[in-house]
């Protein structure tokens, strides 16, 4: 049926010996239906088979097939059965198990997947079998059939060896490294030496790599990510990455985000650092309450104290956790002190930290090294912030709030068909969070419009307080908090606010963006600015409801006071 045709990729000359790395093109032409496939020969040493694996049939045309085996030359029909493949190469000893392959995948490809070149006419029809073909390779490697490599996976520091029959054809074509290997080896077995947990999943690694798929566990992704970097195996790296930042809100009973953040840190894979270390830093409510707290690195747990942007009840919930955190895990004293400082001690009411000062364990043991801070606390609250600017800076973050979700600082908001119309809502907070604001509160009026004009075209309001947008269609959703009233107290002080946007993921509600806006916008630009609303499957919607909650924190000015 088919011709040998050589080509620049594919002939060889009767004085060249083809070597592990020469690649074939094999096209079979069938009218408008083109099937390629890509296959690796290997001669055995001291053979003088020469090979021409390109074969072309024209539409309507009737062709023989034939094979240049060096001098000897012969024409012969074969089954098309994957079981007879290795009877394709006859060299009158033994032949290459991978040339064997070639045949088989061959096979394969003409009784599977058939895609045109062209553009198809109205009457054509594409025919996809691709999911036999990877049943026919899954197959391939379960029952070891053409089988040129015993890949002996031995588990380190123990005496565990599991045993693969493989196809070195299928193994050097996904990855450079296997390539290597198998050219350097002595026999038909390689061994392998692997940690306990990527030697767990090997196997699935190896089936991977004949059939382009997987399915990975939450404790399954690092020891598979560690294989595919080891071996090169660069898409299957590339997916298990994105893999891990989409799973981090997946429930697991110990826990698995701070285990993919201390392995990113090690991999240097910042992408996946920063995704591990936002969702911990937003969800670090929930974490707090979870088994996985205690398993935080020293490291992990100074870069968290550091962060303005931590979303949690209140500043006092963090330093419950750091103590008990403290308490199991007994890190240095440097450590334990420099986590203590970092504590914003004046965000914590004044009664609250004289309970800790005279009851709590960890206190008492580091008193004189936080002794400082509380004094500058409590001083905090005993003053106005107009006053103590004077005489401090309270630009530092001893004096900047963190996202607390308690009632003092906002309010949640959940808006149903968020898409219909425009809606609002007045909630209050405390004008500040020290002790001398402590019974003064701010009303504020939040107004979401699905469809907003920008600030610049928007109509004035009529009268204060008075909430009623311009409506356009080709607006995007929008969100501004404004104070209802003005007051004298607001004197060095501005304000900003914070919209929390929650979503569920993996059955679970985590935070799904934060926006921060400041009292100069009045608005935030980017509000919701990448989804769509519309849908009800949207990932910002939870049972067709926009989950939002509004935090409004001080921020307090230094005051510069001109010489005289």
């Amino acid at each position: 049926m088919c011709r040998p045709h050589p080509t620049p990729d594919a002939h060889f000359s009767p004085n060249t010996r083809p070597s592990a790395t020469d690649r074939y093109h094999v096209t079979l032409k069938e009218e408008k239906l083109t099937i390629k496939a890509v296959v690796m020969a290997t001669a055995q040493p001291g053979s003088t088979n020469q090979w021409a694996l390109v074969w072309d049939r024209e539409p309507g045309q009737h062709i023989p097939r034939e094979r240049d085996w060096g001098e000897k030359k012969a024409s012969r029909r074969k089954k098309d059965d994957i079981n007879t493949g290795r009877d394709m190469v006859n060299s009158g000893g033994s032949v290459p198990a991978v040339v064997c392959l070639a045949s088989l995948c061959v096979a394969l490809c003409v009784g599977a997947a058939l895609k045109p070149d062209v553009v198809l006419e109205n009457s054509a029809t594409t025919l996809n079998h691709s999911m036999v073909l990877v049943q026919r390779m899954e197959a391939l490697l379960t029952q070891g059939n053409g089988s040129d490599v015993s890949l002996r996976v031995q588990t380190l520091n123990t005496d565990e060896v599991k045993v693969i029959q493989v196809h070195s054809l299928v193994l050097t074509l996904q990855s450079d490294v296997f390539e290597e290997l198998l050219q350097t080896r002595n026999s038909t077995a390689m061994v392998i030496r692997e940690t306990p947990d990527c030697a767990a999943v090997f196997d699935k690694f190896i089936r991977y790599l004949y059939c382009g798929d997987i399915t990975v566990r939450l404790n399954q992704a690092i020891p598979l990510h560690k294989l595919a970097s080891k071996y090169h195996v660069w898409d299957l790296q590339q997916g298990l990455a994105q893999y891990m930042t989409q799973h981090l809100s997946s429930d697991s009973s110990t826990g698995h985000v701070v285990t993919w953040y201390q392995y990113a840190m090690q991999i240097g894979d910042v992408t996946l650092q920063n995704s591990c270390l936002q969702y911990l830093s937003w969800n670090l409510s929930s974490v707090l309450q979870s088994a996985e707290w205690s398993s935080v690195s020293p490291e992990l747990m100074l870069s968290l104290l550091q962060r303005s942007d931590l979303v949690l009840q209140s500043e006092l919930e963090l330093y419950e956790a750091l103590e008990a955190w403290i308490n199991q895990n007994q890190p240095s004293g440097e450590m334990a002190e420099n986590a203590l400082k970092a504590i914003r001690y004046a965000m914590i009411p004044p009664q609250h930290l004289f309970h800790l000062q005279k009851k709590s364990s960890l206190m008492l043991k580091y008193y004189e090294s936080v002794r400082d801070l509380l004094f500058l606390a409590f001083q905090f609250h005993s003053a106005s912030p107009v006053q103590l600017a004077k005489y401090f800076d309270v630009n530092c973050s001893l004096f900047m709030p963190r996202n607390y979700l308690s009632p003092a600082w906002g309010s949640p908001w959940v808006i149903n068909n968020p898409t219909r119309d425009d809606r609002s809502f007045s909630f209050q907070t405390q004008l500040g969070p020290s002790g001398y604001d402590a019974s003064k509160r701010v009303t504020w009026n939040a107004l979401f419009s699905p469809r907003w004009l920008p600030l610049s075209v928007r109509s004035a309001y009529p009268e204060q307080g008075s909430l009623q947008p311009t409506r356009t269609d080709g607006g995007r959703p929008r969100i501004i908090v404004t104070p209802a009233t003005s007051s004298p107290d607001f004197a060095g002080v501005s304000f900003q606010k914070t919209v929390i946007v929650s979503a569920r993921k993996q059955g679970k509600v985590v935070v799904r963006h934060v926006y921060n806006f400041h009292q100069s916008t009045e608005e935030a630009g980017d509000f919701l600015l990448e989804a769509d609303l519309q849908r009800r499957a949207s990932e910002y919607l939870i049972d067709s409801s926009l989950y939002l909650h509004i935090i409004v924190k001080p921020l307090y000015h230094s005051l510069i006071v001109a010489k005289k």
